[in-house]
C-alpha cells in the first residue's frame, strides 16, 4: 500500500490534475506575472528524447536515442492548457502535429499561436517580455523542422486543403518553415507600437495602416527630422527599424525569385511553365498593371492546381509563392493607377481574382461572381451597369472581411476577456490583406459612379463615403455610439443612434443603426427595422474606426429607399431637418391599435393546427397558429401537425388571483396601464413613466412564470399531445412559439419579439415554458418595441403554437420579393446550416433568386456553428466549414414553386387583398422541404413616401451611358 500511496503521490506532483477553469481576472494576472518574469510561461531547459525521456539541461540524451533541447512550462502555463485549453507561447518542437492542428476544437491551437505571435509583435513581446532573452529557450532551427514537417503532414489531406485553404495560408505566415521575415507584420507592428508611445506619430500611423505605399518612407523620415528633439534614444531607434523594413519591402521586386522556385517543380510541369514565363521578364519592362494582373493569374492558377500536385512538399513551395505574389499585389496596387474607367473596371476586377485566389474567398462563392466581375470591352456602360459591378466588387471586400471574423473571431473573443489588445488582430489580418487594396479601388469606383449619378452621401467630413450602403429608409436624430466588440450584452437606448461590428440578436429599439456586418436582410432586426422606419446602413470597418472620433456628439441620420446616407452634427442640420423632430410632430405619429373586437375568448380548449386557418387570426389565436393551419390545407406533406393553445386559455389564467395582490393577473395588468395614463395627466417624465411600468411588468412577467396551470388545460393539452404527435406530453420534442395579437398587422410586424421555446422535450419543461411564452410580452425588450408603435399595448394576448421539432440540415427565410432591387418579381432567400439560423441574424446564405434569368449569390454564409436538434431536446453546437454552399440547385427551383404557389393561392384562399409579399419560414431535412411559419412582409410606407427623403435621393437617369475610355482624373 505504502508503495501505491508513493506512486499516486509522485503522479499527482509530476502530472498535476487540475479540475476547475481559471477565470479571466485570474488569467489577467498570470499574463502579467509572466511578463516580468526572466523566464516568463517556462520553467526550465530540459532535454526531450526521441524515446518519450526528458533530461536535465547539463544530461543530453545519448546519442543512440537521440533528442533536442528547449523550455519546458511551468505547471501554471500546463494548467491553463488543460483547464481553459489555453496556450501560451508554445514550442512547436515537440508538439504533436494533431494536436497542434486541434480539429475537434475548431483549430484553437493553431490560431491561438498566430494570436500570440501578433501580442508579441504590438505589446513588446507581450507574456514573452523577459523570456524573449531566455537563452535557449527556443531553438529556431527545431521550429522550422517541425513546421515543414506539419506542413507535409497537413497538406497530405485533400479534404483538410479544401475545407480550410483560408486558415493553411495564413499559417503559412507565422509558423516557421522557410526562413522568411513577414516585414508587413513588421511595418504595422512597429508603427502601432510607436504611435502608443508618441501621439504625434499617430497621423503617420493611421496613413501606414489605412492607405499603406512606398511614400510611407518620406513619411517616417520626414516625422524623424521634424521632431528629432523631441524623440528618444529608444524611439528614434524603433522609427529607424520601421524605416529599414519599409524599404526592404517596397524595394523593386525581383522576378528572378520566381525562377529559383520553378526549379522545385517538376520540368514541363504547368506551375514550373507559368513561373518561368513570369521569372524571365525584365522587371524594369513590366508595367504595375501587367505586374498585378500576371500575378493574380498565377495565385488562380496556384489554387486550383493545388490538390493535384504530386508531394507536398510542392505543395508547400506553392503555397509560399502565393504568399509572394500577394505581397506583389500588395505592395504594387497604388502604382497602378487607371487612367479610364474601363481600367479601373480591369483593376477591381484583377484584386478581387487574387483576394479570391489568397482564400478570402471560398472558391464556389468566386465561380458565382467571376464572370459578372469581368470587364466586359464594350464602348459604353449604362448607369445601371455600372452599378451592378460596384455591388458585386464590394460584396468581394465584405466577404473578404468576414471571412477574417468567422475564421479567428472565436480565439480572439476568448483572448479579449483577458487582454484587450487581442481585438486588434482580426483588423491586422484584413489591412494586411488584399481586401484593404480591393476596397481602396471599390471606393474610387462608387466615388466616380456618384458624381456621375450626381449623387453623394455625406458622412460627417469622412472620405471614402461610397463604401457606405444604405438598408432601410428612414432618419434620426440622436447620440452617435459606436460599438467595437461584443454588442450581445449592451443595453441600447432608444435615444441613440449606434454603429455596430454585428448587431446584438435580441437588439432593443433604437433611433438608428449602422452596421459592418450586417447579418442578413431577412433577420428579425432587420425586418423590424425595414418595418419601423429606423434607418439602417452598411458600412466598412474603416468607416467604424472613422466614426469612432464622433462617438458621443449628437447627429442627424437620414437614409433615403435609394441608398443616400446623411449624417451630419447637430449645429449643420438645416430648418426642414429640425422640423422632422419637432414635438408636434412626434405627438402626431400615427401609432398602430392591435385590433382587439373581433377576439373570441371563449375558445377555452386546445386545436389541432387542421382546426384553423388564416380567418383565425387576431381571434383564436396568433397569425403563426393561423397562417400556419393554412398552410396545412394548402401543403399537407410539407407542414406537421401542431397544437393550439388559444387566448382564451391564457385569458382564463389571467383572471387567476395574482400572489401577494389584491386583485387577478388581469387587474394588475390593466391598473399597470392605468397609472401610467395618470402618471401621463400629471405631466410626470415619459422616462419615469416607462421605467415605473417595466418595473410593474417585471413583477408580472414573474408571477406568470410560476402561475399555477390549471388542471382541466393540463388533461387537454395531454390529449392534443396525443392526437397530433401519438405520444404523451414529453414524449417527443417539440417547440413553442409565441403567437400574438399584435403580430403581423397591416403596418408592423413584431418579428422576433416573443419567445420560442426551442426543441423541450420533458414534461416540466413544456408545462414550463408554456407560462414562459406567456409571460414573454411583458419583457422589457418585446414591451418597449411595441409600447412605442401600439396605442393599446396592454391588449397584447399571447396564443402558442405547439409543433413538433424537425432537425433541419439547413433552415431560412423566404421574402416573396427582392428585397436588394425592389422588384416584386423575384424572391429574396437567406439560409443557415441547422435550426433558426438566418432569423437570428446570423450571416446567412443568401440569394436573389430570379425567375426569368438568373439567381444572384448576394453574400455567402460565415457562421462557423450552427444548431442541431437532438431526439433528447435542447440544442447541440456543431461546426462547419464553408467550402460548399448551403442551398443545392434542387433546394433553389423548389423554393421558386413554393412561392408562385403561395402567391397563387394564398390570395385564393383567404383574402383577395392578401397578394404579399409574404415573409415564409422553412427549411430542409434530407432535401425535403418543411414550412414553419408565413407572413406578411412589412415595410413601413411613411419612410419609403417621406417628402424629405425623396429630396435627398434624386432621380438617377439609369440608362445614362458612359464611355469605359473615359478618362479618370489622376
Amino acid at each position: 500500500m505504502k508503495f501505491k500511496f508513493l506512486l499516486f503521490f509522485i503522479v499527482l506532483t509530476v502530472f498535476p490534475v487540475f479540475s476547475q477553469e481559471v477565470s479571466n481576472p485570474e488569467i489577467k494576472k498570470i499574463v502579467q506575472e509572466y511578463k516580468d518574469l526572466h523566464r516568463g510561461p517556462y520553467l526550465k531547459i530540459e532535454w526531450f528524447c526521441d524515446d518519450g525521456t526528458q533530461r536535465d539541461s547539463k544530461d543530453p540524451c545519448p546519442d543512440r536515442i537521440g533528442g533536442i533541447q528547449h523550455a519546458s512550462y511551468k505547471p501554471l502555463t500546463i494548467k491553463l492548457q488543460q483547464q481553459n485549453h489555453l496556450f501560451f507561447a508554445d514550442i512547436l518542437a515537440y508538439t504533436d502535429k494533431g494536436d497542434f492542428w486541434d480539429a475537434n476544437n475548431e483549430h484553437s491551437r493553431l490560431k491561438q499561436y498566430q494570436l500570440n505571435k501578433y501580442l508579441e509583435s504590438v505589446d513588446n513581446g507581450w507574456i514573452m517580455e523577459k523570456a524573449q532573452y531566455y537563452r535557449g529557450s527556443v531553438q529556431s532551427e527545431d521550429e522550422q523542422e517541425w513546421g515543414i514537417d506539419f506542413f507535409n503532414w497537413l497538406l497530405l489531406s485533400n479534404t483538410r486543403i479544401e475545407e480550410n485553404y483560408f486558415l493553411i495560408r495564413q499559417s503559412l505566415k507565422d509558423i516557421p518553415h522557410s526562413g522568411d521575415n513577414q516585414e508587413a507584420q513588421q511595418i504595422r507592428s512597429l508603427s502601432k507600437v510607436i504611435a502608443e508611445e508618441n501621439s504625434k506619430f499617430m497621423d503617420a500611423r493611421t496613413k501606414i495602416h489605412g492607405q499603406p505605399d512606398k511614400s510611407d518612407i518620406q513619411l517616417v523620415e520626414d516625422f524623424i527630422k521634424n521632431n528629432k528633439s523631441d524623440i528618444s534614444k529608444q524611439e528614434l531607434q524603433k522609427l529607424d527599424s520601421l524605416t529599414r523594413v519599409m524599404k526592404q519591402f517596397y524595394a523593386p521586386t525581383d522576378l528572378n525569385y520566381f525562377l529559383q522556385k520553378a526549379k522545385k517543380f517538376p520540368e514541363n510541369s504547368f506551375l514550373r511553365n507559368q513561373l518561368e514565363k513570369l521569372g524571365n521578364q525584365e522587371k524594369d519592362s513590366i508595367s504595375p498593371q501587367n505586374l498585378i494582373e500576371e500575378a493574380a493569374n498565377l495565385m488562380c492558377e496556384i489554387r486550383t492546381e493545388l490538390p493535384y500536385v504530386q508531394s507536398t512538399s510542392d505543395q508547400l513551395t506553392a503555397l509560399d509563392i502565393s504568399l509572394k505574389l500577394e505581397e506583389i499585389i500588395f505592395k504594387t496596387a497604388p502604382d497602378w493607377q487607371p487612367s479610364s474607367l474601363l481600367e479601373q473596371l480591369d483593376k477591381i476586377y484583377a484584386l478581387s481574382l487574387a483576394s479570391a485566389s489568397a482564400g478570402n474567398v471560398e472558391w464556389w462563392e468566386w465561380n458565382q461572381v467571376d464572370h459578372l466581375l469581368q470587364p466586359q470591352h464594350l464602348d459604353k456602360i449604362t448607369i445601371e451597369q455600372l452599378n451592378k459591378k460596384l455591388s458585386l466588387a464590394r460584396s468581394q471586400v465584405e466577404w473578404s472581411t468576414s471571412m477574417v471574423k468567422a475564421i479567428y473571431g472565436d480565439v480572439v473573443e476568448k483572448y479579449n476577456g483577458f487582454e484587450s489588445k487581442a481585438k486588434g488582430f482580426i483588423d491586422d489580418r484584413v489591412r494586411s490583406s488584399l481586401a484593404l487594396r480591393l476596397g481602396e479601388t471599390v471606393s474610387e469606383l462608387g466615388d466616380f459612379i456618384r458624381k456621375e449619378s450626381q449623387l453623394s452621401n455625406q458622412i460627417l467630413n469622412l472620405n471614402h463615403t461610397s463604401s457606405f450602403r444604405g438598408l432601410n429608409p428612414g432618419y434620426a436624430f440622436g447620440k452617435l455610439i459606436v460599438v467595437e466588440n461584443n454588442s450581445e450584452k449592451l443595453e441600447v437606448s432608444p435615444e441613440n443612434i449606434y454603429v455596430f461590428q454585428s448587431p446584438p440578436s435580441d437588439l432593443k429599439p433604437v433611433a438608428g443603426i449602422a452596421t459592418v456586418a450586417e447579418g442578413n436582410l431577412v433577420s428579425h432586426v432587420q425586418l423590424l427595422a425595414r418595418n419601423l422606419g429606423i434607418p439602417n446602413a452598411v458600412l466598412s470597418a474603416q468607416n467604424l474606426e472613422d466614426l469612432k472620433k464622433y462617438d458621443g456628439e449628437h447627429i442627424f441620420y437620414a437614409v433615403s429607399d435609394q441608398g443616400t446616407i446623411i449624417m451630419k452634427e447637430e449645429n449643420e442640420m438645416t430648418s426642414e431637418e429640425k422640423e422632422l423632430f419637432s414635438k408636434d410632430k412626434k405627438r402626431n405619429e400615427n401609432k398602430i391599435s392591435v385590433p382587439i373586437e373581433k377576439i373570441n375568448l371563449r375558445q377555452k380548449t386546445v386545436l389541432n393546427l387542421t382546426e384553423v386557418d388564416a380567418s383565425s387570426s387576431g381571434k383564436i389565436c396568433g397569425p403563426k397558429a393561423a397562417n400556419l393551419g393554412q398552410l396545412k390545407s394548402m401543403f399537407p406533406d410539407n407542414v406537421v401537425n401542431g397544437v393550439v393553445v388559444p387566448f382564451g386559455i391564457f385569458r382564463e389564467h389571467m383572471n387567476l388571483p395574482m400572489p401577494k395582490q389584491k386583485g387577478s393577473y388581469w387587474e394588475y395588468l390593466t391598473s399597470t396601464f392605468a397609472e401610467a395614463e395618470e402618471m401621463r395627466s400629471h405631466h410626470i417624465p415619459e422616462s419615469e413613466v416607462q421605467n415605473c411600468q417595466l418595473d410593474r411588468l417585471s413583477l408580472l412577467c414573474d408571477a406568470i412564470k410560476n402561475i399555477s396551470l390549471k388542471p382541466e388545460f393540463i388533461n387537454n393539452l395531454e390529449r392534443g399531445f396525443q392526437n397530433n404527435f401519438e405520444t404523451s406530453i414529453g414524449g417527443t420534442p417539440v417547440f413553442l412559439r409565441s403567437d400574438t395579437n399584435m403580430e403581423d398587422l397591416g403596418s408592423f410586424t413584431g418579428a422576433g419579439l416573443n419567445l420560442t421555446v426551442f426543441n423541450v422535450r420533458e414534461r416540466g419543461k413544456i408545462l414550463n415554458g408554456i407560462k414562459e411564452v406567456w409571460a414573454s410580452p411583458y419583457t422589457e425588450r418585446s414591451f418597449k418595441w411595441r409600447q412605442q408603435y401600439l396605442n393599446n399595448p396592454e391588449n397584447v394576448f399571447p396564443s402558442i403554437l405547439i409543433i413538433p421539432s424537425v432537425d433541419v440540415d439547413y433552415s431560412g427565410v423566404m421574402i416573396t420579393k427582392g428585397i436588394s432591387n425592389n422588384n416584386a418579381e423575384d424572391l429574396t432567400v437567406a439560409f443557415s446550416r441547422g435550426a433558426g439560423g438566418a432569423v437570428d441574424g446570423q450571416s446567412a446564405e443568401s440569394w436573389l433568386l430570379d425567375f426569368n434569368g438568373e439567381d444572384m449569390l448576394l453574400s455567402p454564409a460565415r457562421e462557423p456553428f450552427y444548431n442541431r436538434l437532438p431526439e433528447t431536446g435542447g440544442l447541440t453546437k456543431k461546426s462547419t466549414a464553408f467550402n460548399s454552399s448551403i442551398l443545392n440547385q434542387a433546394n433553389k427551383d423548389e423554393i421558386k414553386a413554393l412561392a408562385q404557389n403561395i402567391r397563387k393561392t394564398l390570395p385564393e384562399k383567404t383574402e383577395a387583398s392578401n397578394t404579399g409579399p409574404y415573409d415564409v419560414e422553412l427549411g430542409f431535412q434530407n432535401n425535403k422541404l418543411w414550412l414553419f411559419q408565413i407572413r406578411p412582409f412589412v415595410e413601413n410606407k411613411n419612410a419609403k413616401s417621406s417628402t424629405y427623403l425623396q429630396s435627398i435621393s434624386p432621380k438617377v437617369n439609369a440608362q445614362k451611358t458612359i464611355q469605359l475610355q473615359h478618362k479618370l482624373a489622376i
